[in-house]
């Protein structure tokens, strides 16, 4: 019986020590609760960061693109804005923005002038750039999934797969990186230039990729059964998937934490503030916020 008794304490040790290891590997600051920002909009996406730490996100349909500050105030940034969803700052602080109105990718500088980018690939139109993440070097990978639109007049795509795109430094060469998934959408890559992550949300699927310095990409590796519409990354290289709440694995695509949102669906995620330490989260009609123990990184 004394044995059953130490067995019995340690096995009680044990189930403390791990729910106390995974408190620590959780994301989220201690007692932090989700705050709900703003609301009252169509469908947010696309948040992005700049260097003072105010997020830039889109509300589609409303084709605007808004502006939550770090001093707590939301302002809109600009309207009309091409249908823009994916947003993703440069090294330089232009805004480059998935303006699928035209299914192009757009350069918005400092002075809100805008330049296209890209909206072909081989003379025929993309089917709608969805998400970008741009490298250290400012070479840019975008995903170019089909979603019918209603303001669209054309019912097909006239590309023939739904593809990644890769625009190199100089922005010049468009080249086609990735052609064997179903839906890619999301889309993240670490701060030092060497991973990529890609959500092919059409398969339920991340993967990640070894980049090479010309933009191609090898040694594909699932992450998790799982899809996403938009993702981000903390300093400890924990990757962060958005559908229902915010999903977050670690780089060996174990779940480490699930962050509950209350809305139908969780678009995208980024790091925001001073610190970097708040994700923002667009879900749906919504702007939401938490604290986090993690940090937010930038390969700018």
């Amino acid at each position: 019986m004394r044995r059953m008794g130490v067995l019995a304490a340690i096995a009680v040790m044990g189930t403390v020590s791990s729910s106390a290891l995974a408190a620590e590997r959780g994301v989220t600051a201690p007692g932090a609760k989700l705050e709900k920002l703003s609301g009252g909009f169509e469908f947010t996406e696309g948040p992005a960061c700049d260097k003072e730490g105010n997020v830039l996100f889109t509300d589609q349909p409303n084709d605007r693109i808004m502006k939550w500050g770090v001093d707590g105030k939301l302002a809109t940034f600009m309207q009309p804005c091409g249908r823009s969803n994916g947003l993703c700052f440069d090294g330089k602080g232009n805004l480059l923005a998935c303006a699928d109105e035209k299914n192009q990718l757009w350069l918005i500088g400092p002075d809100k002038k805008v330049t296209v980018l890209v909206e072909r690939y081989l003379d025929r139109l993309l089917n709608g750039p969805n998400d970008l993440w741009v490298r250290p070097d400012q070479g840019v990978y975008f995903t170019d999934p089909f979603y019918k639109r209603p303001y669209w007049k054309r019912d097909t795509m006239e590309q023939d797969g739904q593809c990644v795109y890769y625009l190199a430094p100089g922005r010049r060469e468009l080249l086609r990186v990735i052609d064997d998934l179903k839906q890619p959408n999301g889309i993240i890559g670490t701060p030092d230039g060497k991973t990529l992550y890609v959500a092919d949300i059409g398969d339920k699927k991340t993967y990640s990729y070894k980049i090479h310095p010309d933009g191609q990409l090898s040694d594909r590796r699932l992450l998790c059964e799982q899809g996403s519409d938009g993702m981000t990354i903390d300093d400890e290289g924990n990757v962060y998937l958005t559908g229902k709440g915010v999903l977050v694995f670690d780089k060996t695509g174990k779940q480490i934490e699930h962050i509950d949102v209350p809305e139908r669906w969780t678009a995208n995620v980024c790091f925001g503030g001073k610190d970097r330490r708040t994700l923002f989260i667009t879900a749906c009609k919504g702007l939401y916020a938490i604290k986090t123990r993690t940090r937010g990184v930038d390969s700018q």
